[in-house]
């Protein structure tokens, strides 16, 4: 690897004390390869680098990009043609034929290799140190960014992970796809399901709700909706416990639980006494014994190995959330995400309504599910006047989610979680009431009912039934 001094600056300020002078990595042998294959071969070479290296900021040398630019700005002309006496030709007009070596230089460039068979394998060593260098850029930003004493902290540390993940996911981005590969990989992928090898997506432990949706899957926006006080958060906390225990799944999942309303404790203690399967009034109301040591010490027990991690931040922004998903997703490479709950979430700037800043929250919700390949499991409010106006047994539909229209188009599957609050109340321990969880949207699937048990004792939902594929007619 060849090395050419060059010094790093921001806005015309040094970065002397910050980051030394030194090269940025490039290698000047493969940057001439590449050039000399897309001289002595246009076809198809140039193609092969517009693909692969799309800008001429991919070549370390100013003298490289040059030439680059030049060849395609005449590939792109269907009146010229690309070789030594058009690019010679192009440069003396624009007089920079001497600035670049002059038609020596050139003729030497195109003599540099003696086949153009590894185009493709040059090409991507090109992208690796052009990575390498835009993360090098990125990071000398930031550190001229942090001593810049009217910064806002968050801000900039939003700012800073947001332009690393561009980086990343720049490198990773393929915008065309052939579809001969495409129904390949496909075909392999649905096989495996076919065969149980693979999973369509992660159980949540409701069979007859899997069954519908195909659990909860990469990239997918699952929005779980409920009136106030019907047991959203409960359901959730349900799911979360049926993803992440070893009692409860064979093959346990990482799940980042993101609380506005409850804080961290106030979350484990619930799942710990739902485990247990007592409620939690038997430790004020003094009413615990031996018996129910033992099952809380289990408890504690089968949560010894969970991975769940609980951020309990009020009034969190789509930016913050962004932020505190990357580090999990690469730090402990979350498996699903659970936000609790949208409507008390925040837009990162001003918006002019309350419908605007839900709609910035779920757009931002969705494409973090996209941008991390995680499904995201998010709770929404329904609204108030739904009771008014239907009737307290009336069951919710998509126009009863609070605010925002945009959460049903953004989201790939809807569901609301109905049943009678009344039910509920003065209800026996070990006694449980009906409830429905209602599949309202499914975007790659089937609607429909699953009936539940409440027992709000000790705050589960479980299934009415035990499942069978007759609950869930073809549709």
């Amino acid at each position: 690897m060849a090395f050419e001094t060059k010094s790093v600056a921001n806005n015309g300020r040094p970065a002397e004390g910050i980051i030394p002078d030194r090269a940025q990595p490039h290698d000047s042998a493969v940057e001439r390869a590449v050039l000399a294959a897309m001289l002595r071969e246009p076809e198809p070479c140039v193609d092969i680098a517009i693909e692969h290296l799309r800008t001429p900021e991919v070549f370390y040398s100013h003298v490289h990009r040059e030439i680059f630019r030049v060849i395609l700005l005449l590939h792109n002309d269907p009146k010229k043609e690309v070789d030594l006496v058009s690019v010679a030709h192009q440069l003396r007009t624009e007089e920079k034929l001497d600035a670049v070596g002059g038609e020596v230089f050139l003729a030497e460039l195109e003599g540099a290799i003696a086949t153009t068979v590894n185009m493709e394998a040059w090409c991507l060593i090109l992208r690796k140190y052009a990575m390498l260098r835009k993360m090098i850029d990125v990071c000398s930003e930031s550190l001229l960014k942090c001593y810049d004493s009217d910064a806002d902290a968050g801000t900039l540390i939003e700012t800073i992970e947001t332009d690393i993940f561009r980086v990343r996911g720049e490198e990773e981005s393929n915008s065309i796809f052939g579809i001969q590969e495409l129904i390949k990989g496909e075909f392999k992928e649905l096989m495996a399901i076919l065969e149980g090898k693979k999973e369509v997506g992660i159980p949540t432990g409701y069979a007859q709700l899997d069954n519908y949706t195909g659990g909860l899957k990469p990239g997918e926006m699952f929005v779980l909706a409920a009136r106030p006080s019907i047991g959203k958060t409960t359901l959730a906390l349900n799911v979360v416990r049926n993803l992440v225990l070893p009692t409860k799944s064979p093959h346990p999942r990482r799940v980042a639980f993101f609380s506005l309303e409850m804080t961290a404790e106030q979350i484990a203690r619930r799942l710990l006494c739902t485990e247990a399967g007592m409620p939690e009034s038997v430790f004020w109301n003094k009413t615990f014994n031996n018996n129910d040591l033992s099952k809380l010490t289990g408890a504690v027990s089968a949560f010894q190995k969970a991975k769940l991690f609980i951020d309990p931040t009020a009034g969190l922004t789509i930016a913050e959330l962004r932020a505190k998903a990357r580090r999990l997703k690469m730090k402990e490479n979350i498996d699903v995400i659970v936000i609790d709950y949208l409507q008390l979430m925040h837009a990162d700037g001003r918006t002019d309504s309350r419908q605007q800043e839900v709609a910035e929250i779920s757009g931002g919700i969705k494409k973090l599910a996209k941008d991390l390949k995680v499904p995201i499991l998010v709770l929404a409010q329904l609204n108030r006047e739904v009771d008014k106006t239907a009737g307290a047994g009336a069951k919710p539909k998509l126009a009863h989610l609070r605010e925002s229209g945009t959460i049903e188009q953004d989201a790939d599957i809807v569901t609301f979680l109905h049943r009678n609050r009344d039910d509920a109340k003065n209800l026996a321990d070990g006694k449980s009431t009906e409830a429905l969880w209602i599949i309202e949207k499914n975007r790659n699937g089937r609607t429909g009912e699953i009936k539940l048990n409440f027992f709000a004792s000790k705050m589960e939902f479980l299934p009415a039934s035990p499942f069978s594929e007759e609950d869930c007619p073809a549709g």
